[in-house]
């Protein structure tokens, strides 16, 4: 009885893995990225800049969005009146990449470190970002 039993729930949990799996909602193949949250325009950029574009490209862009427009749903623009240098310093850039930030201005969760940014990566990024908030009306 207690073998039968046994066979009974190991073949229901099976019948129900593999329902799972047949079941499950699959992903689109052409699903949109998300979306930019703000338009920015690139000045032509001072050569820090331009290395922090690079660096900013490998190791923030997947979060922050191209040109740090943001990502819908994922994380914030940079190019914000939120980032503005009289509201979050320069030294905040390096804060946020060696500790991580908590969720405080929006909705996007924590962020966490970037291990991976050196303190040239994130001098550079910051030139970059700064750049393109001046270009946007930001200072």
């Amino acid at each position: 009885m207690i073998l039968r039993k046994g066979l009974l729930l190991g073949g229901g949990a099976v019948l129900v893995a593999v329902l799972i799996v047949v079941l499950r909602p699959q992903d689109a193949p052409d699903h949109e990225p998300a979306s930019a949250m703000v338009e920015v325009t690139v000045p032509e950029l001072s050569g820090l800049a331009a290395e922090g574009r690079t660096a900013f490209d490998a190791l923030c862009a997947s979060c922050h969005g191209e040109n740090a427009a943001g990502r819908q749903g994922i994380a914030p623009p940079l190019v914000h009146v939120i980032y503005e240098p009289g509201h979050h310093a320069d030294g905040a850039f390096l804060l946020a990449a060696t500790r991580g930030v908590r969720q405080h201005h929006w909705t996007f969760g924590d962020m966490p470190p970037v291990p991976e940014a050196s303190p040239q990566d994130v001098a550079a990024i910051t030139a970059y970002v700064r750049e393109l908030q001046r270009a946007n009306g930001i200072f």
